[in-house]
């Protein structure tokens, strides 16, 4: 029996924000609460991790498929953390990520399967990293950011409506 559309096993998305890019931690004062939210959790991530060789993975997601029915048989982690790399940036070797089972479509899963694809969700996010960095993915997040950050120091620290 073969299938002319496989899906993969596993599927992994993030967006990716290096930490050492980030310019200011301080909260703006008319922040929106999820802007607020979001800088308070890179403050942690610095205050803990540092900023060098220190990457902030936002909307990550990773689903284990355990059949070929695609209504059936899946789990999906929510994940959000830090993943830190080696001195060159070219391979991972570790993370602090926060991970919880977002949904699931198997009747037979069990709190024990949960502890163990969480844990498998973590190594799966750090295997997909290195991928992200061979894929050169990475530095160019690092040139989008150092873009950014030239665009606010040449309007003198303001972006956007003028200000």
């Amino acid at each position: 029996m073969s299938s002319s559309e496989s899906q993969p096993s596993v599927t992994i998305t993030f967006d990716c924000t290096p930490l050492r890019g980030v310019s200011r931690l301080d909260i703006p004062l008319d922040a929106s609460p999820v802007f607020r939210e979001r800088l308070e959790r890179f403050q942690r991530a610095v205050a803990k991790h540092g900023m060098r060789n220190t990457y902030y993975l936002t909307k990550a997601a990773c689903t284990f498929h355990f059949t070929n029915d695609q209504a059936i048989g899946w789990v999906q982690f929510a994940i959000e953390g830090t993943v830190f790399t080696n001195e060159l940036d070219t391979v991972t070797v570790g993370s602090d990520l926060d991970i919880r089972l977002e949904k699931e479509t198997c009747e037979w899963l069990t709190q024990p399967a949960v502890e163990w694809l969480t844990l498998a969700a973590k190594r799966a996010i750090e295997i997909e990293f290195d991928r992200y960095i061979a894929a050169g993915d990475l530095s160019r997040a690092i040139q989008r950011l150092a873009r950014e950050q030239s665009a606010i120091d040449a309007t003198g620290g303001f972006l956007g409506m003028n200000l």
